[in-house]
């Protein structure tokens, strides 16, 4: 029931056990921020899954705010209000928030059958840990 820019999360530290952040980043300014205020809000010990949209054939994210044209964007970051386009290097930009990462690649413990079957793409599942001190 709350809105807010999840690069200023209204909650006081550790405030939560998990968070899920599913394909916000690539829309916000400043990712790292709303990364920092993730890691913030989560209480030591607690998890979340943090997903966007990866192109693994970049081995960095590409991000460019001078493109400001909603075609342009649509074309290079794969849709109109994306700012970035994140590659390889994701899950390091989750550890320099603060978190543990666990990158899975789910899919691929499944057959070929079995992944047309339940229409899985092949996108990684990214699992954010805070540290206990």
């Amino acid at each position: 029931d709350m809105h807010f820019d999840v690069q200023h999360i209204p909650l006081e530290d550790d405030f939560t056990d998990v968070v899920i952040c599913n394909h916000i980043l690539e829309h916000v300014e400043d990712d790292r921020q709303a990364l920092r205020e993730l890691h913030r809000i989560l209480k030591p010990g607690g998890w979340g899954v943090v997903l966007s949209p990866m192109d693994f054939s970049r081995e960095e994210t590409f991000e460019d705010d001078t493109i400001t044209d909603p075609a342009e964007r649509t074309r290079i970051f794969g849709q109109y209000d994306h700012r970035r386009i994140y590659g390889r290097d994701y899950a390091d930009r989750l550890r320099s928030a603060g978190f543990e990462v666990a990158d899975i690649d789910f899919a691929a413990s499944l057959t070929e059958a079995e992944r047309r079957l339940y229409a899985l793409p092949d996108d990684h599942i990214y699992v954010v840990y805070k540290v206990r001190e």
